[in-house]
């Protein structure tokens, strides 16, 4: 990785990680208060609600945001006339959800769906708004202020939603943090970046990004059906508490991709947009980091599967165990997520949104048969979590055939090789887990979970060292020698 990019990936995944690491934290918290006073239906309620509004997220973004980081040649007259644009496509949108509340209450028979998507629909309007500040914040690649602002945001949302239960808000305190976040998001960005906004814009210069942002948007759409029918489905034809505890245990597969992905993604389009016309460069360097975070993915989805029990059980409560199967399940999924959630960032940089949404396609197509096998054929969450697992595993070969050989004209033969080495030493982690879990099956589950991580960093960080893939141990000496 040439030093220019490697400067800057390794400032903006510090601060990134910083912000995403605290809010992780901050959320934990949070959800484990909220989780032991409202109930397993409460969180599937507003699971469906959250899941609709996403949508609507969606379609006021319409792939503007990575549209403005990736190209070089927008005005400030283009920024306003954009600028303008989401404010009144937000405006818009807001206004068809609320008309939509009532039957989204009627279909789901659930009529306190009513009230709450009234409420959330604040948050479509505040989120269409900051699509443009936000995005020029980021193709300065200032890091450093995301990362504040991301932390600032989050602690003191977190601190109302928690006020709010205790005050006996019931389940409406669930929609503090999107309602509250989206507000205060546009209020930051904008201050930080201020757009003029005009009563009538001109639509050229929403043109000038339509050919990044029509593919950008279409994945979007494509991915969110991916990503979220599954709650919906189960949510209408299982039952809100099978769905509470099946998002429970899916929201806890996703923290890693929160807490190592989600400090890469941000990072990566900013900084390798600028190598749009090098692929070889763009496809090296990929390989790189493919490479770190397939020895960090693997190994940690074997962990995830042996510390199941005792991460649903300490963070939720007893009373979310029959969350513990579906985890368990979607944990073998969780290394081959963490890799593909980067995927998006390099087709944006490569200009290639169009291959990126016909693998979007073919995803969900996969996705959407293995939901519908579970659902309907099997009717348990289990089931739906084996086919979402197995769905994940094959997305990931398809993506990237089509962005090695298709985008990049190279093989996807590079990237097995990255990961089949990682993959190895998870097998071995693994037989040693199976044994370490017999011996710990007595033992008090925070010790459990204590001797499992632990031994299961050390054993990695060993093999590591001991084969020279990494040199751990120079990594912490110049740590200690810069401190």
């Amino acid at each position: 990785m040439a030093d220019s990019i490697k400067k800057q990936m390794t400032v903006g995944i510090f601060f990134t990680a910083i912000a995403k690491y605290s809010n992780i934290f901050i959320s934990l918290i949070v959800t484990a208060i909220l989780a032991r006073i409202l109930s397993p239906e409460e969180f599937g309620i507003v699971a469906i609600a959250t899941v609709i509004i996403v949508f609507f997220n969606m379609l006021t973004e319409i792939g503007i945001g990575p549209a403005i980081v990736q190209n070089k040649e927008l005005n400030k007259d283009d920024l306003s006339n954009i600028f303008s644009f989401t404010i009144w496509f937000g405006l818009i949108l807001t206004i068809i959800f609320i008309l939509l509340a009532k039957p989204i209450a009627i279909y789901y028979e659930t009529p306190i769906l009513e009230p709450i998507s009234y409420y959330l629909s604040i948050a479509i309007f505040f989120n269409s708004s900051q699509i443009v500040p936000n995005a020029l914040i980021y193709k300065d690649k200032d890091f450093k202020f995301i990362a504040v602002r991301s932390f600032s945001i989050q602690f003191f949302a977190g601190i109302i939603a928690v006020v709010s239960v205790f005050l006996g808000f019931g389940i409406y305190a669930l929609l503090i943090n999107p309602i509250l976040s989206s507000i205060l998001l546009f209020i930051i960005s904008y201050i930080k970046k201020p757009i003029k906004f005009k009563l009538y814009f001109d639509i050229k210069a929403l043109k000038k990004i339509l050919s990044f942002s029509i593919y950008q948007f279409l994945f979007n759409l494509i991915n969110y059906f991916s990503r979220n029918l599954d709650k919906l489905i189960i949510g209408k034809y299982l039952n809100n508490t099978m769905l509470g505890y099946y998002e429970k245990s899916y929201r806890l597969m996703m923290l890693p991709l929160q807490t190592i992905t989600h400090v890469f993604s941000p990072v990566m389009h900013p900084i390798f947009s600028d190598y749009q016309n090098d692929f070889k460069k763009l496809s090296d360097s990929y390989l790189k980091i493919v490479k770190l975070l397939a020895y960090i993915g693997f190994p940690l989805s074997v962990l995830l599967f042996f510390i199941s029990k005792e991460l649903v059980l300490l963070i939720f409560g007893m009373q979310w165990g029959k969350s513990i199967p579906s985890f368990e399940i979607l944990s073998f999924s969780v290394g081959f997520q963490i890799i593909l959630s980067t995927s998006g960032s390099i087709f944006q940089a490569a200009n290639s949104t169009k291959i990126m949404f016909l693998s979007g396609v073919l995803s969900t197509i996969i996705t959407v048969l293995a939901l519908f096998i579970g659902v309907f054929y099997f009717e348990n969450i289990e089931a739906v979590s084996t086919g979402i697992m197995i769905s994940i595993i094959i997305n990931f070969f398809q993506a990237y055939y089509l962005m090695y050989n298709i985008v990049f004209k190279s093989s996807i033969i590079k990237i097995i090789k990255c990961i089949f080495p990682p993959i190895v030493v998870s097998i071995i982690l693994f037989l040693f887990l199976y044994g370490i879990n017999y011996i710990t099956l007595d033992l008090n589950m925070f010790i459990s979970l204590s001797i499992k991580s632990i031994f299961s960093l050390l054993f990695v960080t060993f093999y590591l060292q001991f084969l020279k893939i990494y040199d751990i141990k120079g990594m912490i000496y110049k740590l200690i020698r810069r401190k």
